[in-house]
């Protein structure tokens, strides 16, 4: 299926999320924070990005912002998955190029569902 890269320092939040991603078919990539993250996505050009907001040294909105403007990124659909679940946090994500917004604690449907548009078609 799908290759992802989730970016969040809570390993307890990254391997929750491995795990809806793998009992799905998806292929996981991981980054502890914002920094690595962008890195890890210029490097391995994943399908999609799932991108935590509250993380040490680059924060998930500039994380995204990085990855969404950068030529050699920008083709790859970032989704916010955050406990931020006011209006304007996620309007702000919209603002730096983020796809979707989802909020924590994530429901599994829920994150199929929102993430399901933005991945390759078999």
């Amino acid at each position: 299926m799908a290759r992802i890269l989730i970016v969040d320092d809570s390993p307890t939040q990254t391997l929750s999320l491995a795990k809806i991603l793998k009992k799905h078919g998806h292929d996981v990539l991981t980054a502890k924070d914002g920094a690595e993250g962008v890195e890890v996505a210029k490097a391995e050009l994943p399908d999609l990005v799932l991108m935590d907001v509250v993380m040490p040294k680059v924060n998930g909105f500039q994380a995204t912002r990085q990855i969404t403007k950068n030529p050699a990124t920008k083709h790859i659909p970032v989704v916010i998955v955050t406990t931020k679940d006011q209006e304007t946090d996620k309007i702000w994500g919209e603002r730096q190029g983020a796809k979707g917004y989802v909020v924590k604690p994530v429901e599994e449907a829920t994150l199929i569902e929102t993430i399901k548009p933005f991945l390759p078609k078999k």
